[in-house]
């Protein structure tokens, strides 16, 4: 059990690390694809993603009854579902830029990668199958590296809803302009 929540841990970081680097700087400082009509939907999807992953973090990774780690794969479901229609819409959506570079393609495929082999190590943590069927475990504090596990995750939360918000305004005008102006002045 040590071994697969290090792993989490491992693999959340990682996450966490190049999904910043993806969806804050290369898409909305870099690329600024919420400026761009062929990459609005794109943007609304990925809005989506960021409003998903702060309620992964809480009603998956933190679920301390069974209702809310339902909750939390519902979440997951959600997020999965959002992923394909974002994958599906990505060629029209970078038309602007001569379509998505194969490196960022690559990125997004460890950066994804990354999310959901955290999420299936986590669940085999999570889910126990024995003589009467399956059970979710609920009790992982008798793992010694779990106060850490626990710290990652309530740290990585205001960061997530953080970004979350600002994928939300930046949705209407006059955030974008606001922030459109601050990212000049800091290019200056």
């Amino acid at each position: 059990m040590e071994t697969a929540l290090m792993t989490t841990l491992i693999l959340i970081i990682l996450f966490t690390v190049l999904a910043t680097y993806d969806g804050f700087y290369l898409h909305l400082v870099k690329y600024r694809l919420y400026e761009h009509a062929e990459s609005k939907f794109e943007h609304i999807t990925h809005t989506v993603r960021a409003v998903l992953f702060p309620l992964t973090l809480i009603f998956f990774y933190l679920s301390t009854n069974d209702v809310l780690f339902y909750i939390g794969i519902s979440i997951i479901v959600l997020d999965i579902i959002t992923l394909g229609i974002d994958a599906y819409s990505e060629t029209e959506s970078r038309s602007f830029m001569g379509g998505l570079p194969r490196w960022e393609y690559i990125l997004h495929l460890f950066v994804n990668g990354f999310h959901f082999a955290a999420i299936a190590v986590f669940l085999v943590l999570k889910i126990e199958i024995n003589d009467t069927g399956m059970e979710i475990v609920h009790i992982v504090d008798n793992i010694s590296s779990y106060p850490a596990f626990l710290w990652l995750i309530q740290n990585l939360i205001p960061g997530a809803i953080i970004m979350s918000l600002l994928h939300l305004v930046l949705m209407l005008e006059k955030p974008r302009k606001l922030w459109h102006t601050f990212l000049n002045k800091l290019s200056n």
